[in-house]
Parts: structure tokens; C-alpha cells; sequence
């Protein structure tokens, strides 16, 4: 059931102690922090200067977190071929690795035999599911907190056999 207060991503992760990882599925984003570097990325074909000062903020907490011991992973699902977006992310992960963050990419293709959870999420320290919800155009619907021991289990297991699949930003081409 969807929380009328959830609190913010930073204050989630300052309470971080040991793990953070986060489950990106969709092929398409239209998430409004993103719009500049989006269409910056459009005209010049690479992540610049402008970039990479507007994602400052979340590289500093990548870091921050990373350095008092928290593992980041992230696990992105996409089609083949990929969208425009998805081009868009993978120039930009560089940064998140450098940062701290750990990224791999697994092929849409390659999940028939899993079982996947419905929306995109954050799990911290294996106990609370911070679920994002998109609108079909991809813009952000809000977020949903979930601590029901169940289903942390269950995206916990679907995080880690797509984790084990997936293949190291550092040797995945798009």
C-alpha cells in the first residue's frame, strides 16, 4: 500500500549501514533532473563539463557513502538494441564507477527465467525497498516504502541472480 510520506533518498542512504543497491528496468526516463544533461548529451554526443557539475551533488554522496563502507550496486535491464536514453546513461556511468558505485548491465533477453519485481527499487541493508514509480512516459510517480520481510526477500534474490548475470560496465558496449 503506497506511503503518504516517504522520506528522501539522502536521508535513506545516510541510514545506510552495509548495502545499498538499486534495480533500474525501464528503457526510458524522463525524470526532470535529468532533462538538461539529456539534451546537452543530444547536441554534443558526450557527458561535459555542464554534466558533470549538476551531477556533483550525487557523485559527493556516491562517495561519502562509499567511504563509511556501504557496497553501491546498481543492476540495469535493457533492450536490445537500446534506446537513446539508455546511450545516454551508459556514457555517464563512468562517473558513478569513479565515484564509488558499482554498475553492471544485463540484457532484457537474458531474463526470461527470472522472476522480477514489478518497479524499479532500492533495497537497503537487506530490510526496506525504496520503489520507485514511473508514468508510461517515464516521469516519476512518487515512491513507495516497503519493510514486509517477504518481499525484501523476494527483490533481494531477483536483485542478486541479475547481479550474477550481469555484465561489468567497464566491458558492457551499447
Amino acid at each position: 500500500m503506497p506511503q503518504k510520506s516517504v522520506p528522501g533518498f539522502t536521508e535513506l542512504i545516510t541510514g545506510c549501514q552495509g548495502t545499498a543497491v538499486h534495480l533500474e528496468m525501464r528503457d526510458n526516463y524522463a525524470v526532470s533532473a535529468e532533462a538538461e544533461d539529456f539534451r546537452e548529451w543530444r547536441r554534443n554526443g558526450r557527458i561535459g563539463p555542464g554534466s558533470l557539475s549538476r551531477r556533483r551533488p550525487w557523485l559527493d554522496l556516491v562517495r561519502e557513502t562509499v567511504g563509511r563502507g556501504v557496497v553501491m550496486r546498481r543492476a540495469r535491464i535493457v533492450s536490445e538494441p537500446v534506446t537513446e536514453y539508455i546511450r545516454y546513461e551508459h556514457a555517464g556511468t563512468h562517473l558513478n564507477v569513479a565515484a564509488g558505485e558499482q554498475v553492471r548491465w544485463l540484457p532484457r533477453r537474458l531474463t526470461n527465467d527470472l522472476v522480477l519485481p514489478g518497479n524499479d527499487l532500492w533495497l537497503f541493508d537487506n530490510r526496506l525497498i525504496r520503489f520507485g514509480h514511473f508514468t508510461g512516459d517515464g516521469a516519476s510517480a512518487g515512491h513507495e516504502l516497503c519493510d514486509d520481510p517477504v518481499v525484501v526477500k523476494q527483490c533481494a534474490t531477483a536483485f542478486e541472480a541479475i547481479w550474477a548475470r550481469a555484465t561489468p560496465h567497464e566491458i558492457f558496449t551499447v
